[in-house]
């Protein structure tokens, strides 16, 4: 049986405009104990342009720090599951964040972006039509369907959350 692999805690705060819900940390985050801790995934270069920020310079703490200053907090839909390696298709036995109790936290919050399908899928019947929510294309290596700019030109459509109130 695989081990039991568990994820981080939200990245959030109250000016927080939209979530974006991965599925599991893979195994290099999990080492490195960092969201999207696999320097081949493509989320901070992915943060960097729709954000037009400079992100993978920085330290992690501070890559955080950026995205809650620009409205976007980190979390993950499956707290725990068994999965040897890091491929959503091994996910066995998940067990979900509570996606519900942490959305009423959040009092700016406009919308919810899920990194790939295994998130859209499993987040979605989580949250129903609470939030508006938005499926992007997995920022992973292991999703190579599409290229950097193809993901980016669906990863653009995170603007749509960052308007600040009244906008």
């Amino acid at each position: 049986m695989a081990a039991v692999k568990r994820g981080f805690p939200p990245v959030v705060d109250a000016n927080v405009r939209v979530l974006i819900l991965g599925s599991l940390p893979g195994e290099a985050s999990l080492a490195a104990r960092q969201y999207y801790g696999n320097p081949r995934n493509a989320f901070w270069r992915l943060m960097e342009r729709v954000l037009d920020v400079s992100l993978t310079p920085l330290p992690y703490e501070e890559r955080l720090a950026a995205l809650l200053a620009r409205g976007v907090g980190l979390w993950d839909v499956i707290a725990e599951a068994q999965r040897p390696g890091s491929l959503d298709a091994a996910i066995r036995d998940p067990a979900a964040n509570d996606l519900l109790a942490l959305i009423e936290t959040l009092p700016s919050l406009k919308g919810v972006a899920f990194n790939g399908g295994t998130a859209a899928k499993l987040g979605g019947k989580l949250l129903g039509d609470r939030v508006p929510t938005l499926a992007l294309p997995s920022s992973s290596p292991a999703h190579a369907a599409r290229t950097f700019e193809q993901k980016l030109e669906a990863w653009r459509s995170l603007a749509s959350f960052l308007q600040p109130h009244g906008s």
